[in-house]
């Protein structure tokens, strides 16, 4: 069983930004899946990596879309995202260096509920801006 599961809910009414959150949540997934399946630390590694990498091409895009529209609530929105890139860095950081293999169930919810309150918060917010600005 999934630890997360798209919704419609969860549309943020632009069809990239739904296909990178869509992605997103498959990853965070996959990661739990990797935990839940006994999978060794370089395995659960390269899953993390994967995901920090994505999230960061994921807020690079959203980020350009904002300047280009520009979108009032860009520097707020960018500073959720440099926080929770940094948190998830640290996360990668103490994992990489730490003796065990396993990434907590506690982080997997962080990351699980950083996701849905950011798409169905902040994310929410910009849908009708950039819609109106003729990105859907």
């Amino acid at each position: 069983m999934s630890l997360m599961t798209w919704t419609e809910k969860m549309s943020v009414g632009v069809a990239v930004f739904d296909d990178d959150h869509k992605k997103l949540v498959a990853m965070v997934n996959e990661l739990y899946d990797g935990i839940k399946a006994g999978q060794g630390k370089e395995a659960l590694g390269r899953i993390l990596d994967k995901l920090i990498e994505y999230t960061q091409v994921h807020f690079r895009r959203e980020e350009q879309v904002f300047a280009r529209t520009g979108y009032a609530a860009a520097v707020a929105h960018k500073k959720e995202h440099d926080d929770l890139t940094r948190q998830v860095v640290e996360v990668q950081q103490k994992y990489k260096a730490g003796p065990g293999s396993m990434l907590s169930l506690e982080v997997m919810n962080f990351l699980k509920n950083w996701l849905v309150t950011h798409i169905q918060g902040s994310d929410k917010q910009y849908g009708p801006h950039l819609n109106a600005k003729g990105v859907h």
